[in-house]
Parts: structure tokens; C-alpha cells; sequence
């Protein structure tokens, strides 16, 4: 018996020396602290949302790296880029809290929404001043997706009556409802410089063409599409509305700008068998968009095939611009002679006896719209231009003679 309690004695005490062991590697550690302010990293989203037609808010979410043991703050405050304070966002600042153990937090900011077709708006969301926390991405974009389709076009300018003694209406588009009728209207598509050098790839996209409020709106701009730098309309009714002969009044806001080019004009309807110039062009409006101010009328003719035409034609200036409000541009077309008018006051003709060669007016032409950007005569746009721009047409009419 005393044999067994000498022998666990020493059993017993190296068990002792062993537990004050544990218990004093137990004293020299200290709890795990967390992750430090600077080891938490802060960062906010970019938000991209449809503007939508009630009450929007976008959600910016600020996130932590880490979950972190205290509390983070950070102020905030919103910037303007395309998109206006008041108008598209409310401007709005502050001070957002992360609680201790979470990882994330949202910043709400209210967009103020309306009705109008509009181009998408960018505002930022900007980071500073973090406590507790160091800021790794300091700004979040916020992209406001245009989803309406009215556009508001002051309706001031000249205006031309819908009927004119001696004279049938035979043709007309208001441009009510809210789609291009294609039982009158062609897009034209691509980028093939179209005899000129343009710039513009020609889309059927409805950002490109659109109706709305009683407007055919025509507009360029500026991205990158099918290898193109620029995007526009081309809209022509060959093949299912030609004329020849009798008034053509076209009721239009213009658009201007270094490198812009919108025209109402005309080519024979045999264009797709004898070519250009022999088909004849009669441009019932042209603009340059340096000269704002400025109309042309002209007339192209010659012989098949050649890449150049005997021209002739007039141009009209006013007080202020074309792009200031509407404006009607007409011809009184006879045989034998064309007359051009801007708000009905006539500034060029061409008669029979002024054209070399064959006079190939007195047959029937297509209208064609469009607004080109760059090219041989406008030059291409640089700083000054601005994008979008818009060419708004409120009707075509055409009258013939009873």
C-alpha cells in the first residue's frame, strides 16, 4: 500500500506542473482584437436603373472587406455629371452608419422622375472622411435608364395652312401616335460614307427615329456602333409615296453644330435604274451646322453614272437660328421649273432653260429625311459639337393642282 501511494506522488505533481503550465500560456494571451480600421476597406456600387414612372430610389451599397469590431461611419454627398440636381436626383449629403459585425450598409437617393424622352443621366455618389475604416473605392455612378417616350417641343415658329386654293391634298404625315408608319416610310441602314465621307452608321433603332408628340424627331449621336463613331436616321418613301409635281410644305426644327448636316430632299423615283445624278435631286432643305442660320435649295443633274453633278442653287439667312423654333421649308414644283421658300418667302428657282443637258425634274421623286454627321461639305465635328442633336419635323405636306 505505501508502495502504490510513494509511486502516484510523482504522477500527481507532474500533473500539477502541467496544469500551471496551460494556466500560464493561459495569462500571456490576450483576446483577438479584430481586424484594425486600416485593415477595413470600404467601398460603394455603382447603381444603373430604369428612371421609372412613380416615386424611385437607387440603393447604393457600401461594403466592408472585413466585419468589422466596431462600429464605421462615413459621410457622403452627390455630384452632378449629365444628370441635374432638382431635375433628375435630389442633391443629397450625410452620414451612413456600419454597425459593429456587419458588412454592409445602403445610401438612398431619390430620383425625381417625369414623362419625357430624355438621353440616360449619370450622377456620382462620393465616399470621405471614414472613421473606423479606410476607403478603398470612393465613388459610385449612378446611370438613370431613360424608359419614356414623350418628347416636349415647344410649338412655336411658322406654320402653313392645310389647304391652298386651286390645290388637292394628296398627301400628308402628321406624325400622331407613337410609331413611324412604315406603310409610307424605308429606313435606309449602314456606314458607307454615302458618297460623301459621312460618319454615321444609319440605324432603325428607335433612339434614332422616333414619334412622339406629334413629331417625327430625327437624332444623332455620339457611340460607337458597328464600327462606327456615330449613329443617326435615314428615312425615305421610295416605292410607296411618289410624286411629281404641285407644294410640298415640310414644318421642321432644325439641328446645328460643327459637322452637322440634316436635309429634306429629293431623288427621282427611277434612282435604282439610272443612278445618281441622272435621276435628278432636288434638296428642299440643307443645313451646315456652322452656319445655323443659313438654308440651302439646290438642284443636281447630270449625266448616268458620274460621281459629280451639275448644280444649281440659293440659300436663305434669318435673324437667329433654325434650331431656335419651327420653321416651313416648301417648293412650288410646275413642269419645268421648281421654286424654293423658307416660311413662304421664295429665295430660288430653277427653270428648264438653266440646266445643261437632260432636265430630268419633270417625273416622279421620293422624299428622303435624314441627319448626316461629317462628310465633304459640313466637315466633321470637333470640341464645339454637341451630342445628341435632333431634327424635329411636325408634317410633311404635299398638294397638287385640281
Amino acid at each position: 500500500m505505501s508502495n502504490y501511494k510513494f509511486s502516484r506522488i510523482p504522477q500527481l505533481f507532474l500533473g500539477a506542473l502541467i496544469a500551471m503550465g496551460y494556466l500560464i500560456a493561459g495569462c500571456d494571451q490576450t483576446p483577438d482584437p479584430g481586424p484594425t480600421p486600416a485593415e477595413i476597406k470600404l467601398a460603394i456600387s455603382s447603381v444603373t436603373q430604369f428612371e421609372g414612372d412613380e416615386s424611385t430610389t437607387f440603393k447604393f451599397k457600401v461594403s466592408t472587406n472585413e466585419a468589422p469590431a466596431e462600429a464605421v461611419s462615413v459621410d457622403y454627398a452627390t455630384e452632378e455629371i449629365t444628370a441635374g440636381f432638382e431635375q433628375d436626383f435630389v442633391a443629397s449629403n450625410g452620414t451612413l452608419n456600419i454597425p459593429a459585425g456587419a458588412r454592409e450598409a445602403f445610401i438612398d437617393i431619390e430620383i425625381v422622375v417625369d414623362t419625357f424622352k430624355e438621353n440616360d443621366e449619370q450622377f456620382k455618389v462620393i465616399l470621405s472622411n471614414a472613421q473606423g475604416a479606410t476607403i478603398q473605392t470612393a465613388e459610385g455612378i449612378g446611370t438613370i435608364r431613360n424608359d419614356d417616350d414623350f418628347v416636349f417641343v415647344p410649338d412655336e415658329g411658322y406654320i402653313t395652312p392645310d389647304n391652298y386654293v386651286g390645290y388637292d391634298l394628296v398627301w400628308r404625315d402628321e406624325f400622331d401616335g407613337t410609331e413611324l408608319n412604315l406603310n409610307d416610310w424605308t429606313h435606309e441602314l449602314g456606314a458607307s460614307g454615302w458618297g460623301n465621307n459621312e460618319l454615321q452608321y444609319y440605324t432603325d433603332r428607335a433612339d434614332n427615329a422616333y414619334v412622339s408628340g406629334g413629331n417625327l424627331t430625327i437624332e444623332a449621336k455620339r457611340e460607337n456602333f458597328a464600327g462606327a463613331s456615330y449613329t443617326s436616321a435615314r428615312l425615305i418613301t421610295a416605292g410607296k409615296r411618289e410624286f411629281a409635281f404641285g407644294r410640298v410644305d415640310i414644318r421642321a426644327i432644325l439641328p446645328e453644330g460643327q459637322g452637322i448636316w440634316p436635309a429634306l430632299w429629293m431623288l427621282g423615283a427611277n434612282f435604282w435604274t439610272v443612278g445618281w445624278p441622272a435621276c435628278g435631286e432636288i434638296d428642299i432643305m440643307e443645313l451646315v451646322g456652322h452656319e445655323p442660320e443659313k438654308v440651302h435649295g439646290t438642284a443636281h443633274w447630270g449625266p448616268q453614272g458620274q460621281s459629280w453633278s451639275y448644280n444649281k442653287g440659293g440659300a436663305r439667312s434669318i435673324s437667329g437660328k433654325f434650331s431656335d423654333k419651327y420653321h416651313v421649308f416648301s417648293i412650288i414644283w410646275e413642269p419645268g421649273k421648281i421654286k424654293w421658300y423658307v416660311d413662304d418667302n421664295l429665295y430660288f428657282q430653277l427653270e428648264n432653260s438653266d440646266v445643261n443637258g437632260a432636265y430630268p425634274f419633270d417625273q416622279d421623286f421620293f422624299f428622303i429625311f435624314n441627319v448626316a454627321v461629317g462628310g465633304n461639305w459640313p466637315g466633321n465635328p470637333d470640341a464645339t459639337t454637341t451630342f445628341p442633336q435632333k431634327m424635329v419635323v411636325d408634317y410633311i405636306r404635299v398638294f397638287q393642282e385640281k
